[in-house]
């Protein structure tokens, strides 16, 4: 949705071991995706490259994965956005407080996601300010230029409460550009909680380097930071017969 911190992968999980397998393989993605999505809204410095533009879904196809990020309960009455050539667009206004997006932290991935409504207003106008940015062609650079700039003048902040983004989607996609899928997760924003105040040894590290636990903090001590939650795959309806 970019932070220089490592977060957990775990042996163990809240799902079982088949989840298990699956989370030991890629939660070095997961990583990436909560670092990104964080430094998509600081000020840090990102390496230079070429922006690009995310190729453009059917809008059925891309309603439906924007929704499939969200618990089946929220889907129905959520505000959906979709990308055209120009940035996204608002497709359905919501009758809740959650928003589905499928955002594209690079060109190639894409990350569907479901946000209540103070990441909707904390987030949200980053995710679509670089879609509007990429279409006019701007690279990756200029783009984290005028954020971090944006952030320094504060017209972007940080979140002022905590709250949840949801990522149930089993097509989260190609995040750290190597065409990894990484499983479905929550993540939990705005609690100023390090790994230390959940029990997690941020020194004891795994195979991959990162600390071991069940759930981790991505960027403690940021105001970004997200707590990380692996879940099971979830039974998502397909909601989305009304966009306006």
């Amino acid at each position: 949705m970019l932070i220089n911190t490592a977060i957990s992968n775990s042996n163990r999980t809240v799902c079982g071991r088949l989840l298990r397998t699956e989370l030991s393989s890629v939660a070095r993605v997961i990583f990436i995706v909560a670092a990104q999505l964080a430094a998509f809204t600081s000020a840090g410095a990102q390496s230079p490259q070429a922006s690009g533009r995310p190729p453009l879904m059917d809008r059925e196809k891309e309603i439906a994965l924007a929704l499939s990020s969200c618990p089946s309960s929220v889907a129905n009455k959520a505000a959906v956005y979709v990308l055209e050539k120009s940035g996204y667009v608002k497709v359905r206004s919501g009758q809740n407080s959650f928003t589905a997006i499928v955002q594209h932290v690079r060109p190639t991935s894409r990350e569907p996601q479901c946000l209540d409504a103070e990441a909707a207003r904390a987030f949200l106008p980053r995710i679509l300010k670089v879609a509007e940015l990429r279409a006019q062609g701007q690279t990756q650079q200029e783009i984290q230029a005028f954020l971090s700039d944006a952030v320094a003048k504060g017209t972007f902040s940080p979140p002022a409460r905590p709250g949840i983004i949801y990522m149930l989607s089993d097509q989260n996609f190609d995040t750290n550009g190597k065409g990894e899928v990484f499983p479905p997760h929550v993540m939990v924003y705005g609690t100023h909680l390090t790994n230390a105040d959940l029990g997690i040894d941020g020194h004891d590290l795994g195979p991959d380097g990162n600390p071991k636990g069940p759930i981790f903090v991505a960027g403690e001590g940021s105001p970004y930071a997200f707590i990380i939650v692996p879940v099971g795959s979830h039974n998502s309806e397909k909601p989305h017969d009304n966009h306006d």
